[in-house]
């Protein structure tokens, strides 16, 4: 999955809680592990098909007191193509285009934010009880800048890419949930940015369709 982004925050309060809070979306689970100790084999179909993932719902960024809420993500990849679309022991890896985030608020009035995420990215799939998903941010990957009350910029992955541990569920359209994930994140600023703060959480629900045909799933088995 690989693309690019912009959000919404504010000051001291907003600072800390948006700024971290935005930087999650990302994607996002900071010291979320990647589930693939001992892990069995994982299948993913089908195999060479391009997916996208668009989200259901709201996505909600929150830190302290402050949450940010967006209407609008997206992000796309593709399955990889056979063999490679099957491992005996462990996660199936695919590239994706970094999530992009629109029609963002915040709780609190003052600042406006700015999102841009780069690099590359990547979406591991893992077989289980449950099935689990983790978004990988790439350092420095996501990269949030606020005007207004308040003049911070959050680094999500400061210094190393970060997992954002998920949950995926079979079904038409499969499902890729996020609760409560948590990303590392670098603030630094002025007045009313959280520079203390080290981490944000992220909650989003994502529909994954198969792009390169409509009428097929996207699949995890094992």
């Amino acid at each position: 999955m690989k693309t690019r982004r912009t959000l919404s925050a504010r000051a001291l309060g907003v600072g800390f809680a948006t700024t971290a809070a935005l930087i999650c979306a990302v994607p996002a689970s900071a010291a979320s592990p990647d589930r693939t100790s001992a892990a069995g084999s994982t299948t993913v179909t089908p195999a060479g098909h391009g997916f996208s993932a668009t989200l259901s719902g709201t996505a909600t960024l929150k830190a302290g007191s402050v949450t940010v809420t967006c209407r609008t993500s997206t992000t796309a990849g593709a399955v990889p193509s056979a063999p490679d679309n099957h491992a005996p022991a462990g996660p199936v890896t695919s590239a994706v285009a970094p999530p992009t985030y629109g029609s963002c608020t915040a709780s609190l009035p003052g600042v406006t934010p700015t999102v841009t995420s780069s690099g590359d990215w990547t979406v591991s799939m893992q077989h289980g009880q449950p099935v689990t998903g983790s978004l990988t941010v790439p350092t420095q990957g996501l990269v949030l800048k606020t005007t207004g009350l308040a003049s911070c910029t959050v680094t999500a992955a400061p210094t190393a890419p970060a997992a954002v541990a998920g949950t995926w569920t079979n079904a038409a359209p499969s499902t890729l949930v996020f609760v409560n994930a948590t990303v590392p994140v670098k603030v630094t600023g002025g007045f009313g940015c959280p520079t203390r703060a080290t981490t944000s959480t992220f909650s989003a629900t994502y529909q994954v369709t198969d792009s390169t045909d409509p009428s097929e799933q996207i699949t995890v088995t094992g």
